[in-house]
């Protein structure tokens, strides 16, 4: 079973999408993320949610690593806070966020796919139940 995935991420401020190929791989039971859209991708997790969560941290830094400008403004740091301190996407938005659940809090939150502001990234932050940091 193979599932078409698309990303959305932002180079040189122009939204460009990036398609990834998601494959079930009933051998080792797991989700296996290949793409000719970005070179070097090659990743797998358990879960489908995992594997979509995991994606949106890998993808930035794989363009970065290959010289494309990545505008990714305040949300790769500020996600790799909320993972940091366990927190985890919920399920993705309609549209361009997702919803996370903070353990420290249990509240659902937005993080939108681009956060350009530090009032924005601290507010996440705050919701997250975390110090400001931005």
């Amino acid at each position: 079973m193979a599932l078409d995935l698309c990303t959305s991420i932002c180079i040189d401020c122009v939204q460009k999408p990036r398609h990834i190929l998601a494959e079930w791989d009933a051998d080792a039971c797991v989700w296996v993320a290949t793409s000719d859209d970005v070179p070097g991708l090659a990743t797998e997790s358990d879960t489908l949610e995992a594997l979509a969560d995991k994606l949106k941290r890998l993808v930035p830094e794989l363009m970065q690593a290959n010289g494309e400008s990545v505008d990714v403004g305040f949300r790769l740091s500020m996600i790799r806070k909320l993972h940091a301190e366990g927190c985890r996407i919920e399920r993705p938005g309609n549209g361009d966020h997702d919803i996370w659940c903070s353990p420290h809090t249990d509240v659902r939150f937005p993080v939108d796919h681009k956060i350009k502001s530090r009032h924005t990234a601290n507010a996440v932050l705050k919701q997250a139940g975390l110090p400001q940091s931005f």
